[in-house]
């Protein structure tokens, strides 16, 4: 029962995973930021990679793929500092947000492969 519970758990975490990815993709035309080369860039390229990392999980399961969702998550939260688009309110908390889902998705997944449980009882 455990086993298919956190089956099915990864694989509404991978498909969040996707639409966070590809929502970060899209993301410089639908809020506007386009013209801000850094930000359009990093969010081309983490989000294809979330997305692509997402769905090829649904098909096979590694720890890697999700240790990967966990490093690009975390890039994306921090790459509005690191790149210096920080004041472009909209790109920060994009990549903020669709950071953070994927991150904790990511986690949570990892966590669940291990056998643990939501209880830390």
């Amino acid at each position: 029962m455990l086993k298919s519970l956190s089956s099915d758990h990864r694989t509404a975490f991978n498909i969040v995973n996707i639409v966070a990815g590809l929502g970060l993709l899209l993301s410089p035309w639908y809020l506007g930021y386009a013209a801000e080369t850094y930000a359009v860039w990093n969010a081309w390229i983490v989000g294809a990679a979330v997305t692509l990392i997402a769905v090829a999980a649904l098909y096979a399961f590694h720890q890697v793929e999700e240790w990967a969702n966990v490093v690009l998550g975390l890039w994306a939260v921090v790459a509005p500092w690191a790149l210096g688009f920080s004041a472009v309110a909209s790109a920060m908390w994009a990549h903020v947000i669709a950071g953070l889902v994927v991150a904790i998705l990511a986690g949570v997944s990892l966590w669940l492969a291990n056998g643990r449980s939501y209880s830390t009882v």
